[in-house]
């Protein structure tokens, strides 16, 4: 169960990530620069797995439990940090789309022309 969470969520960012960077107006359709990024974000993710738990290790010996928690809550939310801005690009044309998709659907109840007629 902890490894769907662990690599599904590590797959999905790594992967968004690469894409991104990927459609870069500097790549310009350069698959070996694509590659290159692909092999970079994967490479820092292989690292943080590599040392991640030599961290913890070290935190749990000098300072209990508590603070590898209180150090894997503050990674968390410093990758959720350098997110944001990727989500909220990704998440605008999806906000317009719901916006424009009420306001076309207030029009039509606001309309007394477009009820149908009930009386036969």
């Amino acid at each position: 169960m902890c490894g769907v969470f662990v690599d599904g969520t590590y797959a999905i960012i790594t992967t968004a990530i690469s894409s991104d960077l990927g459609t870069h107006v500097s790549l310009k359709d350069d698959l070996n620069a694509k590659a290159t990024v692909t092999a970079i974000i994967d490479g820092t993710g292989s690292l943080g797995a590599a040392f991640g738990p030599l961290i913890v290790g070290l935190l749990t010996d000098k300072s209990g439990w508590d603070s590898a928690f209180y150090f894997l809550m503050a990674s968390c939310f410093v990758s959720a940090l350098f997110l944001t801005r990727l989500t909220i690009k990704e998440m605008k044309p999806w906000f317009k789309k719901l916006k424009h998709t009420r306001k076309s659907s207030e029009g039509t109840h606001n309309n007394p022309m477009s009820a149908k007629s009930t009386t036969g």
